[in-house]
């Protein structure tokens, strides 16, 4: 390929277009910018400065001078909603809707607006029909996933599979693990209402979906265990074992129940004790205690807890040989041992806890389901001291 002399001469032809070509597009943003009333910048920097309700204001003021201006609509809608006031937003909403001119993208955008404010207002019923509305549009998968929170809501477990089922069709992830919880809710319910063949079947299908699903395990158990079948109740509950060696803590009390049953106590105590050496729990040390206690004794009881404590200095653990030290105290250290253990019970209480791992809401029970941020599965089956003196 030869060399040409005048292709010099179009190097600086190019840099002229492309100055040209700049001023140009400066001049228009100038332009545009000049067009802007002073409000939106106003509003802009209110929010920038996280003073929402100035920010409102100012949007009203261009809204007022300025009703075409969609997108401000669409910003001062979703203001009213963040602060609550959902009435407003929806009337800005529905205002967006009932215009005629109104592009079919900035439409479908206004029906999803306005379903986020009948589900934040609590209307689940108008929120479900319009999110139905978007089933096909452009904004499928936002509508899915709030369908999905909507037949949580409502506890319609049946619905919210399928929606769910939908939303993995639809490429927006798996949802396994919240399905399984679904199954395992119609479980519960069954269960409640003394159908113990349907809860099984609910179940069954929790744990085809997913088969590390520790809560379908134990729910299998306490229908075996309904039913009168110690024996297959028991096997159930060893399963979880195998699914999650933490989570054994939870099954503690009704494997140690479910041996006595079977008038084989010492099985039951020895199971526990090799679990305790695997899943280090105040909650299981607790069990193993009191079975110790029991069946072997007080000096067998203390050994016990003063050896967890050696492993896992909690004050948790302090609190429970304080306990298992008054059972063998002489009479008259009792007063004194009594007066510390109170004083550290009533810290120790602080810390009995359960925290989820996603919003850090915090429980005295162990939940499933998050009360604070509504996902599945977020609590550690452990107390918040422990996993700090793990971590």
């Amino acid at each position: 390929m030869e060399f040409e002399i005048w292709w010099l001469l179009g190097i600086p032809l190019f840099f002229a277009l492309g100055w040209i070509a700049a001023r140009v597009d400066i001049r228009q943003l100038m332009s545009e910018s000049r067009s802007l009333p002073s409000g939106y910048f106003k509003g802009l920097n209110f929010l920038l400065n996280e003073q929402p309700d100035k920010a409102i204001d100012a949007f009203i003021d261009i809204v007022r001078l300025d009703p075409e201006a969609v997108e401000l609509h669409f910003a001062l809608g979703n203001l009213f909603r963040r602060r609550g006031e959902t009435e407003r937003a929806i009337r800005v909403h529905q205002n967006l809707l009932a215009r005629p001119d109104l592009p079919t993208e900035q439409k479908t955008q206004a029906m999803f607006e306005l379903g986020q404010d009948y589900l934040k207002a609590g209307l689940l019923d108008r929120a479900e029909e319009t999110f139905n509305q978007l089933v096909a549009s452009s904004f499928e998968a936002q509508a899915r996933r709030a369908l999905l929170e909507i037949y949580q809501r409502e506890k319609e477990w049946a619905r919210a599979v399928d929606a769910a089922f939908a939303l993995q069709e639809a490429g927006a992830g798996g949802r396994q693990k919240e399905i399984a919880q679904f199954y395992c809710e119609m479980a519960q319910d069954e269960l409640v209402h003394t159908n113990a063949d349907a809860a099984i079947a609910m179940l069954d299908k929790a744990l085809a979906i997913d088969r590390n699903n520790v809560r379908a395990t134990i729910l299998l158990g306490d229908v075996y265990q309904k039913n009168g079948d110690t024996e297959k109740a028991v096997l159930a509950w060893r399963r979880v074992e195998q699914q999650s060696v933490p989570h054994v803590a939870l099954v503690a009390q009704r494997l140690m129940d479910g041996y006595r049953k079977l008038e084989r106590p010492e099985e039951g105590l020895s199971l526990l004790r090799n679990y305790l050496s695997e899943a280090q729990s105040i909650d299981l040390l607790e069990v193993v205690f009191k079975a110790s206690l029991e069946l072997e004794g007080i000096d067998a009881a203390n050994q016990i807890v003063k050896d967890e404590l050696r492993r896992t200095p909690t004050l948790l653990g302090l609190d429970k040989l304080l306990d298992a030290r008054l059972l063998d105290a002489p009479m008259e250290m009792r007063p004194e041992l009594t007066i510390v253990k109170n004083l550290v019970h009533g810290y120790a209480q602080k810390l009995a806890r359960y925290q989820c791992s996603h919003c850090g809401f915090k429980a005295r029970q162990f939940y499933w389901h998050c009360p604070g941020c509504s996902r599945w599965e977020t609590y550690p089956p452990r107390r918040t001291e422990e996993l700090n003196v793990m971590n």
